[in-house]
């Protein structure tokens, strides 16, 4: 049964690649898609191979690490609504990005790359003070601590954002909301380095989720090495959410919606779940982004937007939902 879910969830995957590759400001229906891949060299097959191809696979890819991200979070902590973001990694990153933009760094990477290191700085920093009461990772520490560390962040990022101008004011904003108006090639391959070891980490320790799932003592008991488990996932977890956010800005509700609705319908087993969150998690950033860059078009609304306004309310049904 599960099997058979999972195959559909592929197709469905499938299905969703091709509708993004159709929509944008310039409408191309199946029958131009087809034309685009036998003539790569004419007007359709450069706006498919240069623009959409790498912004469809790259929003996939960022959508399957959120996913993946938010549901060994989950595990971590024990908690169904563990979000990516709630571990301090978007304020650090949105504060080394703000950064950034305020004194026109030069360069296509410089945003990107600024937003890493202040992804990582967050991490370190959260890590820390988690170990405050001693060697023990604590994941209620760590939720207190990723509250501060946001809390640290967002003064920092709200008293720089004051003081830079208009122009700068405005793509700091948009970087903010997320996007995929700079995917490229070279975006989605960077991505890529960065997320190939957090993520086969987190999908090679699918058991140890499992058994994380259960409660220390629990795991401890079925023979899982509690305290390096823990370890493992956080920064693997961290990672993961860093490279998504230096290359699309920071995209909430993909991380918390996708994996609590993948376990009502495939459960709770992570070998099952994983695939079953990252297939889910992809197809619908791509299809958000679908609708930024056709809603509204000519203008694109960011991404963020899009997710928020389609996951608050899914969220709170499934909310509902398992309440009942």
């Amino acid at each position: 049964m599960r099997a058979g879910r999972i195959a559909l969830l592929v197709l469905g995957a499938l299905a969703v690649l091709a509708i993004g590759l159709m929509l944008g400001s310039v409408h191309a229906g199946p029958s131009g898609v087809i034309r685009a891949f036998q003539e790569p060299a004419s007007t359709e097959g450069t706006i498919l191979f240069s623009i959409r191809l790498p912004r469809v696979l790259l929003a996939f890819a960022v959508g399957a690490g959120l996913a993946l991200t938010g549901t060994a979070l989950q595990a971590l902590v024990r908690n169904p609504l563990a979000d990516p973001y709630l571990l301090g990694l978007s304020g650090g990153a949105g504060l080394g990005a703000v950064l950034a933009i305020a004194v026109a760094a030069v360069g296509a990477w410089a945003v990107p790359l600024a937003a890493w290191g202040g992804a990582l700085v967050s991490v370190a920093l959260v890590y820390r003070l988690a170990l405050v009461a001693g060697t023990r990772l604590d994941p209620r520490i760590l939720l207190l601590a990723g509250v501060v560390v946001s809390a640290f962040t967002g003064a920092v990022m709200a008293a720089v954002l004051t003081l830079v101008p208009a122009p700068e004011l405005r793509n700091a904003f948009l970087w903010l909301l997320g996007g995929f108006g700079a995917s490229s090639w070279q975006a989605l391959a960077v991505f890529g380095v960065y997320a190939i070891v957090p993520a086969a980490l987190l999908v090679a320790g699918a058991r140890s989720l499992d058994l994380l799932s259960l409660g220390e003592e629990p795991a401890q008991y079925l023979g899982a090495d509690v305290e390096r488990v823990k370890r493992v996932v956080y920064f693997s977890a961290s990672l993961l959410t860093a490279a998504a956010v230096a290359v699309s800005g920071v995209v909430g509700f993909v991380g918390l919606v996708v994996p609590h609705a993948m376990r009502r319908l495939v459960g709770p087993m992570h070998r099952s779940l994983i695939p079953a969150v990252c297939l889910t998690g992809g197809s619908f950033l791509v299809l958000a982004d679908g609708v930024a860059r056709t809603i509204a078009s000519p203008v694109e609304l960011p991404v963020g937007v899009v997710t928020a306004v389609i996951g608050v309310p899914l969220f709170a049904l499934l909310l509902r939902r398992s309440i009942r």
